[in-house]
């Protein structure tokens, strides 16, 4: 093989593994974290810039209970679980659709897809069946939604954004029914 083709073959190698590397740069990047770095530039130094941090988590937290919901429906043994299943995924996937209105009215990006951390919590339970699964779903719900509920709280107090503020404001009441609810189902389901 002469000197030429040697180099164009190490030239095409090298060109193969920059490719594969940039391209996993970008799939190992967390789309919650794109999500906020993008709307960090485009609200630079706006009141937005604050309230686009919660919207990003909003949407990531709803994605998740949506899919846990149908997870739920799935492998769930008890029907409260399946039941309790059906009412996330109903109930946040309405509250998405609402909130992917409000993100594009205010020109703010949401994520695509589950940020690593909701993966990982949707592929630890997505491993267990049967009253193994209940059990950590009911527990988990119970533990998300005290979280919302305080995240929600504190965005309908500090937002600056009225109609975030609002948006916030008005989840709260539903989201303190479905932490009764988790609380109700964890119950059940010892």
């Amino acid at each position: 093989m002469n000197t030429m083709k040697k180099i164009g073959i190490n030239v095409a190698i090298l060109a193969c593994f920059l490719a594969v590397a940039a391209c996993n740069g970008t799939q190992n990047k967390d789309s919650a974290e794109m999500a906020e770095e993008r709307n960090e530039e485009i609200h630079d130094d706006t009141a937005l810039e604050d309230d686009s941090e919660f919207v990003v988590e909003a949407a990531d937290g709803g994605m998740l209970e949506v899919k846990l919901g149908e997870l739920a429906q799935e492998r769930g043994l008890s029907p409260h679980v399946k039941s309790f299943g059906e009412k996330m995924a109903q109930e946040h996937g309405k509250a998405n659709e609402e909130l992917k209105a409000l993100a594009k009215e205010k020109n703010l990006q949401l994520p695509s897809q589950l940020s690593d951390d909701k993966q990982k919590h949707f592929d630890d339970l997505s491993m267990k069946n049967g009253k193994e699964f209940d059990e950590a779903y009911a527990a988990l719900m119970v533990d998300d939604h005290e979280e919302d509920v305080k995240a929600f709280k504190e965005a309908a107090e500090e937002s600056h954004d009225p109609e975030v503020k609002a948006w916030a404001a008005g989840k709260v009441p539903t989201l303190e029914s479905h932490l009764t609810m988790a609380k109700k189902l964890k119950e059940q389901v010892k």
